[in-house]
């Protein structure tokens, strides 16, 4: 966490210095359209659906989990044998994992779900269901949203505490000691994977941006805002990690979370408490619901005003950018989130999620790091409120080259991935965004997509298609490997994958460069 920590600081700076410069809506997105260009922008804005949609996506799984805690806690405690059935409140995936670790415990999880076709049916309507309320609460208006935040985080506070005294109160300091050895049972790569990982808990921080134009200092708020909240969320999440990983064994827990459905934080009080106690850890799974619910809430919340800024500049329909007659809100943007958000929810697996969440968020994070130096030389008489300490260069040259040494302890699934969306976002963008932006207007672009940018769109459709077939736990020296070996279904994904993605960014860059140059007004550069 501290390590991770130092890498969001350096972020955070550039965010801060961007923030309070370019106050308006749309957060990293809006300051690379300021700096870097139209289709950075573009890569960042679709980049950052990863960071706040699908971040979001993974949160309402966690919430799912927490929330069964909670409800089968209550239940418990009032003598009742009622229970939330896991085939509502738990992937597909993740309950096929747990029949081929553990078959036992997946006949008695999952034993009563209803069958289609042979197939038990599985989905998580819980996490679904909280998308849906969260999606409400944002149509209704930023107002209510922000008041029913503060609440939440309030008591968020109040039971990360409760869960230090408790633990503190029931393991002495001598056996979380005895706990924490070996202090790194992997090494320092297992520790740099780790802060790879973890970099989800940090994710949040540069959504204050995303609100600039509802601030009344934005100059002023923004910097503190951000810079506050990154110092807060550390002290807390170290405290809270030294207790946890000090009452629980690391085999004992790695066993737990492989082979059941237990989620850390209570799994670890209902262990060091005496039997047959569970108000504990019933607090603190209610303590880890309204967390979630914030963290929801504030995703959710910056995503449709990225979606917003991006129709105000042409790279998406006029649509997007409508606000609700009643409410002032970005109310078409705001449901579309809602329901791509609890679509996948209902299906999806968290740690497909946070991955992929992390990669991107990473990648965003790289772009406005650079963006600093950039926007210094290209405009250094614009008013910057809040400056980068110690130049330009240093300190975002930190920010992106660290941000680049966490990617690279991520697994090679999350590359797979997040490469397949940027295609996709290309694909969108040369046959959408390019010709109707408000830059290309001016610049006496052509109103539609000629075919040549038609073709090359299908060729990065192609690309992501051939990304997304491939088998994603190998990297490109293994992949090439398994194309040429014996083994039928890896051979078949990876060979039909390599094709799809030669063919399709050849197509692509070749039909991209043919269309721009053809329809590039006389002048334009």
């Amino acid at each position: 966490f501290v390590f991770t920590a130092v890498v969001c600081g350096f972020t955070a700076l550039c965010y801060a210095e961007f923030a309070s410069m370019v106050p308006i809506s749309g957060s990293a997105y809006t300051y690379s359209y300021s700096t870097l260009g139209e289709i950075i922008a573009w890569i960042i804005g679709w980049d950052l659906i990863i960071e706040y949609a699908v971040g979001n996506i993974a949160v309402a799984i966690s919430w799912a989990n927490y929330f069964r805690t909670l409800l089968d806690n209550i239940f418990e405690s009032l003598g009742s044998a009622v229970r939330v059935p896991l085939w509502l409140a738990t992937d597909y995936r993740t309950a096929a994992a747990l029949a081929q670790s553990n078959p036992v415990q997946y006949a008695h999880d999952f034993g009563g779900a209803p069958s289609l076709f042979g197939h038990a049916i599985i989905f998580n309507l819980l996490a679904f269901l909280i998308v849906a309320v969260i999606t409400v609460v944002l149509v209704w208006g930023i107002k209510e949203s922000a008041e029913f935040n503060a609440v939440m985080v309030m008591i968020k506070i109040l039971v990360l505490l409760f869960f230090i005294g408790m633990a503190l109160y029931y393991v002495s300091p001598a056996k979380m000691v005895s706990n924490w050895t070996p202090f790194q049972p992997n090494g320092w790569h297992g520790t740099f994977t780790g802060a790879a990982l973890v970099f989800f808990a940090y994710i949040g921080f540069d959504a204050v941006s995303t609100v600039a134009e509802e601030c009344k200092n934005p100059a002023r708020d923004l910097p503190i805002g951000i810079i506050a909240s990154l110092i807060i969320c550390t002290v807390l999440y170290v405290i809270v990690g030294a207790v946890f990983t000090g009452i629980i064994p690391y085999n004992e827990l790695v066993t737990k979370l492989a082979n059941e459905q237990a989620e850390p934080l209570t799994m670890a009080l209902d262990r060091v408490a005496p039997p047959g106690t569970n108000w504990p850890s019933t607090i603190v799974a209610f303590g880890s619901v309204i967390a979630h619910t914030a963290v929801l809430l504030v995703f959710q919340l910056g995503q449709p005003r990225i979606f917003f800024s991006m129709a105000r500049d042409g790279l998406l329909p006029s649509k997007f950018a409508s606000v609700h007659p009643r409410f002032k809100t970005p109310h078409v943007t705001t449901i579309l989130t809602g329901i791509f958000v609890g679509g996948i929810a209902a299906f999806a697996s968290i740690d497909e999620m946070v991955d992929l969440t992390n990669i991107g968020t990473l990648f965003a994070f790289i772009l406005v790091c650079i963006g600093i130096p950039v926007l210094r030389y290209k405009d250094p008489s614009r008013a910057r409120p809040f400056r980068v300490p110690l130049g330009p260069w240093f300190l975002p040259a930190l920010g992106a080259l660290s941000c680049v040494f966490l990617m690279y302890y991520l697994p090679p699934a999350s590359w797979w991935r997040f490469v397949g969306w940027l295609m996709l976002g290309f694909a969108i963008y040369v046959s959408y965004g390019y010709t109707r932006s408000a830059i290309g207007a001016k610049m006496g672009r052509p109103a539609r997509s000629p075919l040549t940018l038609k073709v090359s769109a299908l060729g990065f459709l192609v690309v992501a298609v051939g990304l997304f077939t491939i088998p994603h736990d190998l990297g490109p020296a293994a992949l090439l490997q398994t194309a040429m070996s014996a083994d039928a279904d890896r051979h078949s994904r990876a060979v039909y994958g390599l094709i799809m993605i030669a063919l399709g960014l050849l197509t692509g860059v070749i039909f991209s460069m043919s269309g721009a140059r053809s329809e590039r007004p006389a002048g334009e550069v």
